[in-house]
């Protein structure tokens, strides 16, 4: 576990889809209740449960977007006594999940609103994900609404660079993922996702897929966004 803010930690790991080796990353916050918040969380091993119980009791489990959901039922296993909330869209790939409720559009969940505030990014018909501010580090939590892979990034394989380099466009250049790009199909209602967001006080974010934005954050968003805000 990295320490990436106060009360903030991260975890990286490999993932293979479609042929593209690359990581994924598991962020960790610490609530005010003293319980955790575990967002997208990796495969939970005795090493790792471990070092998450010395952090302190697990009070939440978010699957936050449609593809990022696969080890909710291993991080259950871990912490049994931890609620688990999902993005709309995950009940429907994972039908016998057992989860607390379906993540709101805009309200946070009683367990973790003093610390964060969420919005659902409306407007894809391939791809859906929930976005979180941890107000108390100003940080922009995301999972496949921003990717940023190029030179600095660990963990890619040659499949990847390609796509990324030479047909997607999108090597060393912050844009929403390709399932994103494909699927937009209401761009008003995502851009009023968008302009939620945008109005949130952040200064670093933290994605699920290549180097975290800890300089310029709102000018780097806004930039991967463009094609949607304008």
């Amino acid at each position: 576990l990295l320490n990436f803010a106060p009360n903030i930690y991260i975890q990286e790991y490999p993932i293979k889809y479609a042929g593209c080796h690359f990581n994924s990353r598991m962020t960790i916050v610490k609530l005010s209740t003293g319980q955790h918040w575990i967002h997208s969380p990796c495969e939970i091993t005795p090493q790792l449960k471990s070092e998450i119980e010395a952090l302190g009791p697990v009070g939440v489990i978010i699957a936050p977007g449609n593809y990022h959901h696969l080890h909710v039922h291993s991080c259950q296993n871990a912490f049994p006594s931890a609620q688990t909330f999902i993005c709309p869209g995950v009940e429907k790939k994972q039908p016998k999940l057992k989860y607390d409720a379906i993540l709101h559009e805009t309200k946070p969940e009683e367990a973790y609103a003093a610390d964060l505030e969420q919005v659902l990014l409306q407007g894809n018909r391939v791809i859906n994900e929930v976005a979180f501010l941890h107000k108390e580090s100003k940080t922009l939590i995301l999972t496949d609404s921003i990717e940023l892979i190029g030179d600095s990034t660990p963990g890619t394989n040659w499949v990847l660079r390609f796509w990324w380099k030479y047909l997607l466009r999108m090597w060393n250049v912050p844009k929403p993922a390709p399932e994103y790009q494909m699927g937009w199909n209401n761009k008003a209602l995502a851009k009023k996702s968008m302009e939620r967001i945008m109005q949130w006080d952040f200064e670093q974010v933290i994605i699920s897929h290549g180097d975290n934005i800890t300089k310029d954050a709102k000018n780097v968003v806004h930039s991967a966004w463009k094609s949607i805000l304008g």
